[in-house]
């Protein structure tokens, strides 16, 4: 049997990324807790560029970042593909997938790093690149039709972390009025098995926030 270990943390959803692949094609892995306050000599090890998880090691290979493990996943283990065979539609989900990166959540974070007067250009930039994220929707049921793919891996921040960050500020950035068919893909989301199973649970995830997060604030 092929040894698989991930290294990751509960609260980062650039790991249960990897952990959500994992579980979709059945793979067994063993997993191994970091302190990312207090990095373990083995992250350092495996990941000393970026020194952040996820890492997957596989039979004594190691590589680091989300997107990159995803991939390789899918192209180790065939069952249930993440990505598309098409190979334009296989393109286009990894433009998605990093649109998520490069676009969303850096929009999504400078919200709550910016100061008072360069906060409503923030919110309007975020809502810009959501909008644009909800338009590649359309009426399909996931990103990846009506099944989970890539890009709804890779989305996991917005189906689930984002929900959270708003509960812990009291920013209310995603709504149904603003947003109706991305917060029917945020139900749809969470309420998939393969998510839900993959998920950190949202008390201690809000807790966990609050006193990072914590503004005067934040309601738009």
């Amino acid at each position: 049997m092929a040894e698989v270990k991930l290294l990751g943390a509960w609260g980062s959803p650039f790991s249960r990324r990897v952990e959500m692949a994992l579980k979709l094609k059945g793979v067994e892995y063993e997993y191994i807790e970091e302190d990312l306050a207090n990095k373990s000599p083995l992250l350092l090890k495996y990941n000393p560029i970026h020194k952040k998880v996820p890492v997957l090691l596989h039979n004594g290979k190691t590589m680091a970042e989300s997107l990159v493990i995803l991939e390789y996943i899918d192209e180790t283990w065939k069952s249930n593909p993440i990505l598309p065979e098409d190979p334009y539609d296989k393109a286009m989900a990894r433009f998605w997938a990093k649109f998520i990166d490069e676009k969303c959540m850096p929009a999504i974070w400078q919200i709550m790093l910016s100061k008072e007067n360069e906060r409503e250009k923030a919110i309007e930039e975020a809502i810009q690149h959501l909008k644009t994220l909800e338009n590649e929707l359309k009426d399909k049921k996931f990103f990846g039709g009506e099944t989970i793919g890539l890009v709804d891996i890779v989305a996991n921040f917005i189906g689930f972390w984002l929900g959270a960050v708003q509960e812990a500020t009291g920013m209310e950035l995603v709504n149904k009025e603003r947003f109706p068919v991305l917060c029917k893909w945020i139900d749809e989301y969470v309420n998939c098995s393969v998510v839900k199973e993959n998920l950190p649970p949202r008390d201690k995830l809000i807790a966990f926030l609050r006193p990072r997060l914590s503004a005067s604030s934040w309601k738009y």
